[in-house]
């Protein structure tokens, strides 16, 4: 076994993909990464670099410029990125996740105008579910598009924004009342705008601010940002798939296929804790010979590498379900949960295998570390994939009785 994660039944173009981003992480990404990270400095000629590999278009179907690749093909690519850097992983999966519900939801107009030059990496994207108050209580949306015309007025605040100032496109999820009477269930009265803007901070179009990017522990390095809506307006013919009230169907299908790849981030940081622990205990030596000798690092070891292949495992499987045309929620669920929970254990104890040295900022595994916490909360809390997970199995073992 060369390392752990192997994936079968690949074909060979998903074999060549896949050691090319390795070969890429391994080269560009790993020497910088850490670097970077301590500086908070978007990573410019990584992304640069995964653009001309084809990155960003790699879900996008190939009559728009894209690979067509599958999401199993995707995830897979994210791991290895998430490996080298988690903050890059995100940078694309925020994007992969606006190309895909544009592919899945959007107008024939909507798909020509965006997903060529989101293949091309021209148009990066980002979108917009939570808010100041509500955390995951997604009916709770406050901010609202009212009809005015041949346009939409967006009014409200946004949090939690991947790519919020380095994006030219963010799908933005609102309250819209039009043909949605008072009583109307909150999820079946919301509607995801496509909202186009400059990068930068500030205000970036006339209504719309983007006010800097969020301090964090971690994830450095990617630019987390507020968006805020003042008389925001935009076409009628920006609202996702022409018609209103089906926001909350569109962002929950994207959010599915992103738990996938927040279930891939999660096994790419574990791997790489891994590799590190392993290393360190290889070299570090204490009562005579190297601490990997010692049974208790065994023990660990072996806990670590039997994590990092079911989280890899799990992942894999919700892929392929998704692939195959099937509803996937469960598998996204569980894969996402499992996966940043292991990850969160492996960095742990990779980080207790390197001692006093782990609490030092020249170790790399300081900063998988801080990373690492992200994962439990990106697309969803535990809570919420438990939930999730609980709803599924209550019908799929519906009691006859």
């Amino acid at each position: 076994m060369s390392r752990l994660a192997q994936t079968a039944g690949l074909t060979d173009i998903q074999r060549e993909i896949l050691a090319t981003v390795r070969d890429f992480v391994d080269k560009e990404i790993l020497p910088v990464a850490t670097q970077l990270e301590h500086r908070d400095e978007y990573p410019d000629q990584i992304v640069e670099g995964l653009r001309e590999l084809g990155l960003f278009g790699l879900m996008i179907p190939e009559e728009y410029g894209g690979l067509g690749e599958s999401l199993l093909t995707y995830a897979l690519c994210v791991e290895e990125i998430a490996r080298g850097w988690m903050s890059v992983s995100g940078i694309i999966n925020t994007h992969f996740i606006v190309a895909y519900m544009l592919k899945q939801h959007g107008t024939e107009e909507q798909r020509a105008a965006f997903l060529p030059r989101m293949a091309a990496g021209e148009v990066r994207g980002a979108f917009s579910m939570s808010e100041p108050g509500l955390g995951s209580d997604v009916a709770a949306i406050t901010s609202k598009g009212i009809r005015d015309g041949d346009s939409y007025v967006l009014n409200g605040q946004k949090m939690w924004l991947t790519n919020g100032g380095t994006s030219h496109l963010v799908a933005v999820l609102c309250r819209s009342e039009e043909g949605h009477p008072e009583g109307t269930a909150p999820h079946k009265s919301m509607t995801t705008f496509l909202v186009e803007k400059e990068p930068g901070f500030g205000e970036v179009r006339p209504g719309l601010t983007i006010p800097g990017k969020i301090d964090k522990m971690g994830y450095k390095g990617v630019d987390t940002t507020e968006l805020i809506m003042d008389g925001l307006r935009i076409p009628a013919n920006r609202v996702l798939g022409g018609t209103t009230g089906r926001g909350f169907y569109q962002m929950m299908d994207g959010v599915e296929v992103g738990r996938v790849n927040v279930a891939a981030r999660g096994c790419g940081v574990a791997q790489r804790a891994f590799e590190l622990g392993v290393s360190y205990a290889q070299q570090r030596h204490t009562f005579g010979k190297p601490i990997a000798q010692h049974q208790a690092i065994q023990f660990k070891l072996a806990e670590m590498a039997t994590k990092v292949e079911a989280a890899h495992a799990m992942m894999v499987n919700a892929a392929r379900k998704k692939d195959s045309g099937e509803r996937n929620d469960l598998e996204a669920g569980m894969a996402k949960y499992l996966a940043s929970e292991y990850c969160k254990e492996v960095v742990e104890d990779a980080f207790r295998i390197h001692g006093g040295y782990g609490f030092s900022k020249e170790y790399e595994i300081e900063r998988l570390y801080r990373e690492a916490p992200m994962l439990l909360i990106g697309e969803g809390t535990a809570e919420i994939q438990k939930m999730i997970i609980g709803r599924r199995l209550l019908e799929e073992y519906r009691f006859q009785g």
